[in-house]
């Protein structure tokens, strides 16, 4: 049996990357496939370097027990992208460590997700950007943009950059990120199908009151509820559209 493994972007910060991979994270252990994850970098962690809420959140809905340090190697307070969160923090980059930890996880027997932080183009490194990770990890591309105003032209420069850069793109995920309704919502999937050259895998529903389940004081219990609000908003999309 062939399993995906697949390297989740951005088309920007905050169009719920982490969400949407939660989602199929929640759906693939639901068929008892065991995925298993990583979120290389990760800054903006307010609560500490021990609670990278994406990385966390991204761990949890796959049920990897595998350690933090594995799953997240590089983690920083400063809401930067990681070369400039480097330059106050420290804690260097090895390109190659990623890189190794990364090929040792496609040799997992099952589904696996590598989710990036930001964009295409966010620097890790003064030389290394984070298409140039996706590039030699040799994982296929899910695009996540947000479904709103402005998806045509950040989902098509996404496109464009990582095919130029020989990146095998598998699909483009819209997300709903507000639930506002917007006539702009209602055209864009259609457009997004015209304009681009690979798949829609289709748009992930706005989930109202999804919980953060670390400011939940009835943690268990409102866990168990945004899981079955995430399993149950995969039915919108289509994954075998992914080219694997």
């Amino acid at each position: 049996m062939t399993y995906p493994s697949i390297f989740i972007t951005g088309t920007g910060t905050g169009v719920g990357k982490t969400i949407v991979g939660s989602a199929i994270l929640h759906y693939w252990s639901s068929l008892g496939l065991f995925p298993r994850v990583m979120k290389p970098l990760e800054s903006g962690c307010i609560s500490g370097l021990d609670v990278p809420s994406d990385a966390i959140a991204l761990r949890d809905a796959a049920s990897d027990s595998r350690s933090l340090d594995q799953i997240c190697p590089y983690r920083y307070k400063s809401p930067l992208a990681p070369l400039y969160a480097t330059e106050i923090e420290g804690n260097h980059i090895d390109y190659s460590k990623i890189l190794t930890m990364i090929s040792e996880l496609k040799s997992y027997k099952g589904p696996v997700i590598i989710e990036g932080c930001g964009g295409l183009m966010v620097p890790l490194t003064p030389e290394i950007q984070m298409i140039d990770l996706i590039k030699d990890s040799e994982l296929d591309l899910v695009i996540i943009s947000s479904l709103g105003l402005g998806c045509l032209n950040h989902t098509q420069l996404t496109l464009q950059i990582a095919e130029s850069k020989g990146i095998r793109v598998s699909g483009i995920i819209l997300n709903d990120v507000d639930g506002v309704p917007d006539v702009s919502k209602k055209r864009n999937p259609q457009a997004i199908r015209e304009l681009c050259s690979v798949p829609l895998i289709g748009v992930f529903p706005y989930i109202p009151d999804l919980v953060n389940k670390f400011s939940s004081s009835n943690e268990k219990n409102r866990e168990l509820e945004s899981k079955e609000k995430l399993i149950a908003a995969m039915s919108s999309l289509d994954l075998k559209k992914l080219k694997v």
